[in-house]
């Protein structure tokens, strides 16, 4: 006798979207690390996170990721979750005019337009999925930023020193943050 096939629950085109999603989607807090490392002080974001990982430990239900320049793909991809995380960090450099090295907040709405390359989050696309996120979504979203020193007009990899000293300013920022969540 024949051992019939196991009936199956049927799935739903979105439980199959879930499956296919990475694990840190299901995070209560997601870090992103912004930026391109082969553009000099534009790699803040990423060598913050790789940083951090170093010398912290995040707790369990977060995720601090180096998303270099594909923050677009992850915010459309969390815009049409079910599942979202309850506050998303985003780490990057940009130029504010501010002191080389300054580590500050800035609102979703005061990020320059003046985009720092053509791979940056300053790009409207993305600025309208960060604000769809927060207003819509009911995600908390947290911008943290260091002012640079120097952006290469072309590919020169590496930060200069003072945005080398501002990481571990920025992973005490980062900390703090996610204590207060």
């Amino acid at each position: 006798m024949e051992n019939p096939e196991p009936v199956r629950p049927e799935r739903s085109p979105q439980s199959d979207l879930e499956d296919m999603l990475p694990a840190y989607y299901t995070k209560r807090n997601l870090v992103f690390g912004c930026g391109n490392i082969l553009i000099g002080d534009d790699g803040f974001g990423p060598k913050t996170i790789e940083y951090y990982h170093n010398h912290y430990t995040a707790p369990d239900d977060t995720a601090l990721i180096d998303i270099g320049t594909s923050i677009r793909n992850i915010l459309f991809d969390l815009i049409l979750s079910e599942d979202r995380p309850e506050n998303i960090i985003i780490i990057d450099a940009v130029d504010k005019d501010r002191e080389p090295g300054e580590v500050f907040e800035i609102d979703i709405d005061d990020i320059p337009i003046v985009k720092l390359h053509d791979f940056s989050v300053h790009q409207v696309p993305t600025l309208n999925m960060l604000k769809e996120l927060r207003d819509l979504c009911g995600v908390n979203v947290t911008v943290l930023v260091c002012q640079v020193e120097h952006i290469p007009e072309e590919i020169a990899p590496g930060l200069t020193v003072t945005m080398e000293k501002a990481i571990p300013v920025m992973c005490e920022r980062i900390k703090e943050k996610l204590d207060g969540f």
